[in-house]
Protein backbone atom coordinates (compact mmCIF):
# COMPACT_ATOMS: atom_id res chain seq x y z
CA UNK A 1 0.00 0.00 0.00
CA UNK A 2 1.38 3.40 -1.05
CA UNK A 3 2.08 5.60 1.91
CA UNK A 4 -0.02 8.69 2.60
CA UNK A 5 2.32 11.10 0.83
CA UNK A 6 1.74 9.18 -2.38
CA UNK A 7 -2.04 9.22 -2.32
CA UNK A 8 -3.32 10.83 -5.53
CA UNK A 9 -6.95 11.36 -6.52
CA UNK A 10 -8.67 12.59 -9.69
CA UNK A 11 -11.78 14.66 -8.95
CA UNK A 12 -14.13 15.27 -11.91
CA UNK A 13 -16.22 18.36 -11.16
CA UNK A 14 -19.43 19.19 -13.05
CA UNK A 15 -18.54 22.90 -12.86
CA UNK A 16 -15.59 25.05 -11.79
CA UNK A 17 -15.95 24.86 -7.99
CA UNK A 18 -14.55 28.32 -7.25
CA UNK A 19 -16.05 30.59 -6.05
CA UNK A 20 -17.93 28.10 -3.84
CA UNK A 21 -21.17 30.09 -3.88
CA UNK A 22 -23.93 27.57 -4.60
CA UNK A 23 -24.93 24.21 -3.10
CA UNK A 24 -23.13 21.65 -5.25
CA UNK A 25 -19.81 23.43 -5.72
CA UNK A 26 -19.53 24.27 -2.01
CA UNK A 27 -19.31 20.54 -1.26
CA UNK A 28 -16.89 19.94 -4.17
CA UNK A 29 -14.49 22.76 -3.27
CA UNK A 30 -14.32 22.20 0.48
CA UNK A 31 -14.07 18.43 0.11
CA UNK A 32 -11.16 18.75 -2.33
CA UNK A 33 -9.54 21.38 -0.10
CA UNK A 34 -9.88 19.16 2.99
CA UNK A 35 -8.26 16.28 1.06
CA UNK A 36 -5.40 18.55 -0.07
CA UNK A 37 -4.81 19.70 3.50
CA UNK A 38 -4.49 16.05 4.53
CA UNK A 39 -1.74 15.56 1.96
CA UNK A 40 -3.79 13.98 -0.85
CA UNK A 41 -2.54 15.11 -4.27
CA UNK A 42 -5.79 16.28 -5.87
CA UNK A 43 -5.91 16.34 -9.68
CA UNK A 44 -8.92 18.59 -10.33
CA UNK A 45 -10.77 18.28 -13.66
CA UNK A 46 -13.52 20.86 -14.26
CA UNK A 47 -16.17 21.22 -16.93
CA UNK A 48 -16.52 24.88 -17.67
CA UNK A 49 -19.46 26.91 -18.94
CA UNK A 50 -19.58 30.54 -17.91
CA UNK A 51 -17.40 30.56 -14.77
CA UNK A 52 -13.89 32.04 -14.75
CA UNK A 53 -10.51 30.57 -13.81
CA UNK A 54 -9.03 31.68 -10.49
CA UNK A 55 -5.44 31.36 -9.37
CA UNK A 56 -6.60 29.94 -6.03
CA UNK A 57 -7.52 26.69 -7.83
CA UNK A 58 -3.89 26.20 -8.92
CA UNK A 59 -2.64 27.25 -5.48
CA UNK A 60 -4.93 24.78 -3.66
CA UNK A 61 -4.72 21.66 -5.82
CA UNK A 62 -1.90 19.54 -7.19
CA UNK A 63 -3.10 19.90 -10.78
CA UNK A 64 -6.06 21.64 -12.46
CA UNK A 65 -7.51 20.93 -15.92
CA UNK A 66 -10.47 22.54 -17.67
CA UNK A 67 -12.72 21.11 -20.38
CA UNK A 68 -15.35 23.01 -22.31
CA UNK A 69 -18.84 21.72 -21.59
CA UNK A 70 -20.70 21.31 -24.88
CA UNK A 71 -24.12 22.80 -24.12
CA UNK A 72 -25.45 22.64 -27.70
CA UNK A 73 -29.11 21.73 -28.24
CA UNK A 74 -28.28 18.44 -30.01
CA UNK A 75 -27.80 16.83 -26.59
CA UNK A 76 -31.47 17.41 -25.77
CA UNK A 77 -32.43 14.72 -28.30
CA UNK A 78 -30.18 11.98 -26.93
CA UNK A 79 -31.43 9.15 -24.75
CA UNK A 80 -28.89 9.86 -22.02
CA UNK A 81 -29.59 12.86 -19.77
CA UNK A 82 -28.54 16.31 -20.99
CA UNK A 83 -26.56 16.95 -17.78
CA UNK A 84 -24.49 13.84 -18.57
CA UNK A 85 -24.07 13.97 -22.35
CA UNK A 86 -22.88 17.61 -22.26
CA UNK A 87 -20.03 16.56 -19.98
CA UNK A 88 -17.97 14.12 -21.97
CA UNK A 89 -14.45 14.79 -23.12
CA UNK A 90 -11.89 12.64 -24.89
CA UNK A 91 -9.18 14.96 -23.55
CA UNK A 92 -10.33 14.17 -20.00
CA UNK A 93 -10.08 10.42 -20.66
CA UNK A 94 -6.59 10.85 -22.11
CA UNK A 95 -5.52 12.73 -18.98
CA UNK A 96 -6.97 10.03 -16.71
CA UNK A 97 -5.13 7.31 -18.65
CA UNK A 98 -1.73 8.82 -17.83
CA UNK A 99 -1.77 7.05 -14.43
CA UNK A 100 -3.67 4.52 -12.32
CA UNK A 101 -5.02 6.85 -9.59
CA UNK A 102 -8.58 6.50 -8.22
CA UNK A 103 -11.33 8.72 -9.68
CA UNK A 104 -14.03 10.61 -7.76
CA UNK A 105 -16.90 11.74 -9.99
CA UNK A 106 -18.92 14.66 -8.66
CA UNK A 107 -22.59 13.99 -9.33
CA UNK A 108 -24.25 11.64 -11.79
CA UNK A 109 -23.41 14.52 -14.20
CA UNK A 110 -19.85 13.24 -14.64
CA UNK A 111 -20.59 9.51 -14.39
CA UNK A 112 -20.37 8.72 -18.14
CA UNK A 113 -16.78 7.68 -17.32
CA UNK A 114 -18.21 4.53 -15.70
CA UNK A 115 -19.07 3.30 -19.22
CA UNK A 116 -15.54 3.93 -20.52
CA UNK A 117 -13.89 0.52 -21.23
CA UNK A 118 -10.38 2.02 -21.02
CA UNK A 119 -11.00 2.95 -17.38
CA UNK A 120 -12.49 -0.42 -16.43
CA UNK A 121 -9.79 -1.34 -13.92
CA UNK A 122 -9.76 1.94 -12.01
CA UNK A 123 -11.12 2.54 -8.52
CA UNK A 124 -14.18 4.77 -8.99
CA UNK A 125 -16.35 6.69 -6.53
CA UNK A 126 -19.42 8.79 -7.33
CA UNK A 127 -20.53 11.60 -5.03
CA UNK A 128 -24.34 11.64 -5.24
CA UNK A 129 -25.31 15.26 -4.58
CA UNK A 130 -28.99 14.45 -4.96
CA UNK A 131 -31.47 11.84 -6.05
CA UNK A 132 -31.23 13.62 -9.37
CA UNK A 133 -34.39 12.35 -11.10
CA UNK A 134 -36.52 13.38 -8.09
CA UNK A 135 -34.79 16.74 -8.05
CA UNK A 136 -35.54 17.37 -11.73
CA UNK A 137 -39.11 16.14 -11.41
CA UNK A 138 -39.68 18.66 -8.60
CA UNK A 139 -38.04 21.45 -10.63
CA UNK A 140 -40.56 20.62 -13.35
CA UNK A 141 -43.43 20.78 -10.88
CA UNK A 142 -42.34 24.23 -9.66
CA UNK A 143 -41.68 25.69 -13.14
CA UNK A 144 -44.26 27.89 -14.90
CA UNK A 145 -42.54 28.20 -18.30
CA UNK A 146 -43.98 25.39 -20.46
CA UNK A 147 -40.71 24.68 -22.33
CA UNK A 148 -38.61 24.54 -19.19
CA UNK A 149 -41.27 22.39 -17.56
CA UNK A 150 -41.07 19.90 -20.45
CA UNK A 151 -37.25 19.90 -20.27
CA UNK A 152 -37.23 19.14 -16.52
CA UNK A 153 -39.81 16.33 -16.76
CA UNK A 154 -38.04 14.82 -19.78
CA UNK A 155 -34.65 15.02 -18.03
CA UNK A 156 -36.15 13.42 -14.89
CA UNK A 157 -37.36 10.42 -16.91
CA UNK A 158 -33.95 10.04 -18.60
CA UNK A 159 -32.13 10.31 -15.26
CA UNK A 160 -34.33 7.62 -13.69
CA UNK A 161 -33.44 5.22 -16.53
CA UNK A 162 -29.78 6.20 -16.58
CA UNK A 163 -29.22 5.93 -12.83
CA UNK A 164 -28.45 2.19 -12.96
CA UNK A 165 -24.98 3.13 -14.28
CA UNK A 166 -24.07 3.84 -10.63
CA UNK A 167 -23.88 0.10 -9.96
CA UNK A 168 -20.58 0.17 -11.88
CA UNK A 169 -18.96 2.46 -9.30
CA UNK A 170 -16.87 0.99 -6.46
CA UNK A 171 -18.59 3.34 -4.01
CA UNK A 172 -21.56 5.73 -4.02
CA UNK A 173 -21.14 8.57 -1.51
CA UNK A 174 -24.57 9.82 -0.39
CA UNK A 175 -24.78 13.35 1.01
CA UNK A 176 -27.69 12.76 3.46
CA UNK A 177 -29.18 9.87 5.45
CA UNK A 178 -32.34 9.97 3.31
CA UNK A 179 -30.36 9.75 0.09
CA UNK A 180 -28.35 6.88 1.57
CA UNK A 181 -31.57 4.95 2.30
CA UNK A 182 -32.74 5.47 -1.27
CA UNK A 183 -29.43 4.40 -2.87
CA UNK A 184 -29.16 1.40 -0.53
CA UNK A 185 -32.43 0.08 -1.93
CA UNK A 186 -31.11 0.36 -5.48
CA UNK A 187 -27.37 -0.34 -5.22
CA UNK A 188 -24.66 -1.96 -3.14
CA UNK A 189 -21.60 -0.17 -1.66
CA UNK A 190 -23.26 3.04 -0.48
CA UNK A 191 -21.61 5.25 2.18
CA UNK A 192 -22.93 8.37 3.90
CA UNK A 193 -20.41 11.22 3.76
CA UNK A 194 -22.07 14.47 4.92
CA UNK A 195 -21.58 17.74 3.04
CA UNK A 196 -18.27 19.56 3.30
CA UNK A 197 -18.48 23.29 3.98
CA UNK A 198 -16.48 26.37 4.89
CA UNK A 199 -17.64 26.80 8.49
CA UNK A 200 -15.03 26.20 11.16
CA UNK A 201 -16.98 27.24 14.23
CA UNK A 202 -20.29 28.64 15.49
CA UNK A 203 -20.45 32.41 14.95
CA UNK A 204 -24.04 32.90 16.12
CA UNK A 205 -24.63 35.99 18.28
CA UNK A 206 -26.58 35.90 21.53
CA UNK A 207 -29.45 38.31 22.09
CA UNK A 208 -31.88 39.57 19.47
CA UNK A 209 -32.09 40.78 15.92
CA UNK A 210 -34.91 42.91 14.55
CA UNK A 211 -35.87 41.11 11.32
CA UNK A 212 -36.51 37.70 9.77
CA UNK A 213 -34.33 36.63 6.82
CA UNK A 214 -35.04 34.33 3.88
CA UNK A 215 -32.14 33.80 1.46
CA UNK A 216 -31.68 31.71 -1.66
CA UNK A 217 -31.09 31.77 -5.40
CA UNK A 218 -34.22 33.65 -6.47
CA UNK A 219 -33.89 32.74 -10.14
CA UNK A 220 -34.83 29.16 -9.16
CA UNK A 221 -38.61 28.69 -9.41
CA UNK A 222 -38.75 26.66 -6.19
CA UNK A 223 -37.23 29.52 -4.16
CA UNK A 224 -39.40 32.13 -5.86
CA UNK A 225 -42.44 30.01 -4.93
CA UNK A 226 -41.23 29.83 -1.32
CA UNK A 227 -40.96 33.64 -1.17
CA UNK A 228 -44.44 34.09 -2.66
CA UNK A 229 -45.82 31.65 -0.09
CA UNK A 230 -44.20 33.62 2.76
CA UNK A 231 -45.61 36.90 1.42
CA UNK A 232 -49.11 35.56 0.68
CA UNK A 233 -49.70 33.28 3.65
CA UNK A 234 -47.31 34.11 6.49
CA UNK A 235 -46.16 37.73 6.56
CA UNK A 236 -49.45 39.10 5.20
CA UNK A 237 -50.71 39.07 8.81
CA UNK A 238 -47.47 39.70 10.70
CA UNK A 239 -46.12 43.06 11.71
CA UNK A 240 -42.52 41.81 11.69
CA UNK A 241 -39.87 42.98 9.17
CA UNK A 242 -38.81 40.41 6.57
CA UNK A 243 -35.67 40.68 4.45
CA UNK A 244 -35.36 38.55 1.32
CA UNK A 245 -31.85 38.20 -0.08
CA UNK A 246 -30.70 36.35 -3.15
CA UNK A 247 -29.43 36.05 -6.68
CA UNK A 248 -31.28 37.40 -9.72
CA UNK A 249 -34.84 37.84 -8.44
CA UNK A 250 -37.36 37.81 -11.34
CA UNK A 251 -39.02 41.09 -12.30
CA UNK A 252 -42.45 40.22 -10.92
CA UNK A 253 -40.94 39.52 -7.50
CA UNK A 254 -39.07 42.83 -7.53
CA UNK A 255 -42.21 44.76 -8.50
CA UNK A 256 -44.25 42.99 -5.90
CA UNK A 257 -41.90 43.72 -2.99
CA UNK A 258 -41.50 47.39 -3.95
CA UNK A 259 -44.94 48.13 -2.52
CA UNK A 260 -44.66 46.08 0.67
CA UNK A 261 -43.88 48.36 3.62
CA UNK A 262 -42.40 45.70 5.92
CA UNK A 263 -40.48 43.71 3.29
CA UNK A 264 -37.01 44.49 1.94
CA UNK A 265 -35.40 42.82 -1.07
CA UNK A 266 -31.59 42.59 -1.12
CA UNK A 267 -30.56 41.82 -4.70
CA UNK A 268 -27.34 39.87 -5.44
CA UNK A 269 -25.66 40.56 -2.08
CA UNK A 270 -21.90 39.97 -1.88
CA UNK A 271 -20.82 37.02 0.22
CA UNK A 272 -19.84 39.36 3.08
CA UNK A 273 -23.17 41.20 2.91
CA UNK A 274 -25.12 37.94 2.97
CA UNK A 275 -23.17 36.61 5.97
CA UNK A 276 -23.85 39.89 7.72
CA UNK A 277 -27.58 39.56 7.07
CA UNK A 278 -27.58 35.97 8.37
CA UNK A 279 -25.63 36.83 11.54
CA UNK A 280 -27.78 39.83 12.45
CA UNK A 281 -31.24 38.38 11.75
CA UNK A 282 -33.26 37.26 14.74
CA UNK A 283 -34.60 34.36 12.75
CA UNK A 284 -33.44 32.67 9.53
CA UNK A 285 -36.27 30.93 7.74
CA UNK A 286 -35.69 28.11 5.21
CA UNK A 287 -38.56 26.23 3.62
CA UNK A 288 -38.53 23.98 0.59
CA UNK A 289 -40.90 21.86 -1.47
CA UNK A 290 -38.12 19.35 -2.23
CA UNK A 291 -36.70 16.88 0.20
CA UNK A 292 -33.60 15.93 -1.80
CA UNK A 293 -29.90 16.35 -1.10
CA UNK A 294 -28.75 18.56 1.72
CA UNK A 295 -29.49 22.24 1.74
CA UNK A 296 -26.17 23.90 2.53
CA UNK A 297 -27.92 27.15 3.37
CA UNK A 298 -29.34 25.32 6.40
CA UNK A 299 -25.79 24.70 7.67
CA UNK A 300 -24.92 28.34 7.01
CA UNK A 301 -27.90 29.47 9.10
CA UNK A 302 -26.99 27.13 11.97
CA UNK A 303 -23.29 28.02 12.06
CA UNK A 304 -23.81 31.78 11.71
CA UNK A 305 -27.36 32.79 12.59
CA UNK A 306 -29.65 32.89 15.59
CA UNK A 307 -32.96 30.96 15.51
CA UNK A 308 -33.54 28.74 12.47
CA UNK A 309 -37.09 27.95 11.35
CA UNK A 310 -37.64 25.23 8.74
CA UNK A 311 -40.20 22.80 7.38
CA UNK A 312 -39.71 19.00 7.54
CA UNK A 313 -38.56 18.72 3.94
CA UNK A 314 -35.68 21.07 4.63
CA UNK A 315 -34.36 18.63 7.23
CA UNK A 316 -34.66 15.42 5.20
CA UNK A 317 -32.07 13.06 6.63
CA UNK A 318 -29.76 15.85 7.82
CA UNK A 319 -29.87 14.84 11.52
CA UNK A 320 -30.32 18.52 12.38
CA UNK A 321 -33.91 18.33 13.68
CA UNK A 322 -32.98 19.13 17.29
CA UNK A 323 -31.27 22.39 16.34
CA UNK A 324 -34.15 23.85 14.34
CA UNK A 325 -37.67 25.06 15.01
CA UNK A 326 -40.05 23.17 12.70
CA UNK A 327 -43.33 24.36 11.18
CA UNK A 328 -45.10 22.84 8.20
CA UNK A 329 -47.99 25.15 7.34
CA UNK A 330 -48.71 28.86 7.31
CA UNK A 331 -50.58 28.84 10.64
CA UNK A 332 -47.73 27.15 12.53
CA UNK A 333 -45.10 29.26 10.76
CA UNK A 334 -46.90 32.45 11.79
CA UNK A 335 -47.25 31.25 15.38
CA UNK A 336 -43.60 30.14 15.70
CA UNK A 337 -42.32 33.44 14.27
CA UNK A 338 -44.35 35.43 16.81
CA UNK A 339 -43.11 33.30 19.73
CA UNK A 340 -39.45 33.28 18.63
CA UNK A 341 -39.46 37.00 17.97
CA UNK A 342 -40.04 37.55 21.68
CA UNK A 343 -37.28 35.18 22.83
CA UNK A 344 -33.59 35.84 23.37
CA UNK A 345 -31.07 33.63 21.59
CA UNK A 346 -28.82 32.36 24.39
CA UNK A 347 -25.43 30.81 25.06
CA UNK A 348 -27.23 27.48 25.71
CA UNK A 349 -28.50 27.50 22.12
CA UNK A 350 -24.93 28.06 20.92
CA UNK A 351 -23.50 25.25 23.08
CA UNK A 352 -26.10 22.82 21.77
CA UNK A 353 -25.05 23.65 18.20
CA UNK A 354 -21.37 23.22 19.02
CA UNK A 355 -22.09 19.72 20.33
CA UNK A 356 -24.31 18.52 17.51
CA UNK A 357 -22.79 20.14 14.42
CA UNK A 358 -19.30 19.06 15.42
CA UNK A 359 -20.38 15.41 15.52
CA UNK A 360 -21.85 15.10 12.05
CA UNK A 361 -20.64 18.00 9.93
CA UNK A 362 -17.00 17.99 10.91
CA UNK A 363 -14.87 18.23 7.75
CA UNK A 364 -11.97 16.68 9.65
CA UNK A 365 -13.59 13.36 10.56
CA UNK A 366 -15.48 13.14 7.24
CA UNK A 367 -12.28 13.59 5.23
CA UNK A 368 -10.63 10.75 7.18
CA UNK A 369 -13.50 8.46 6.27
CA UNK A 370 -13.21 9.54 2.63
CA UNK A 371 -9.46 8.86 2.52
CA UNK A 372 -10.08 5.31 3.78
CA UNK A 373 -12.54 4.78 0.91
CA UNK A 374 -10.12 6.14 -1.68
CA UNK A 375 -7.34 3.78 -0.56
Amino acid sequence: MANMSELHLHIISFDIPFPPNYGGVIDVFYKAKALSEKGVKVHMHCFQYGREHYQIMKDTFYEVNYYKRDISKKHLFKSIPYIVSTRSSEKLIENLLKDEYPILMEGIHTSALLEEPRLRNRRTLVRAHNIEHEYYYNLGKAEKDIFKKYYFYNEAAKLKRYEKILEKADRILAISENDKKYFNNEFSRVEHIPAFHQFTGIRSKVGRGDYVLYHGNLSVAENENAVNFLLDEVFNELNIPLKIAGLNPPKQLRNRIENEPNIELVINPSNEALQDLIENAHLNISITAQKTGLKLKLLNNLYNGRFVLVNDKMLSGSNLDDLCEVANNYMTLRRRIKILFNKDFTQEHIDERKNNLGKIYCNGSNVKKLIELIK
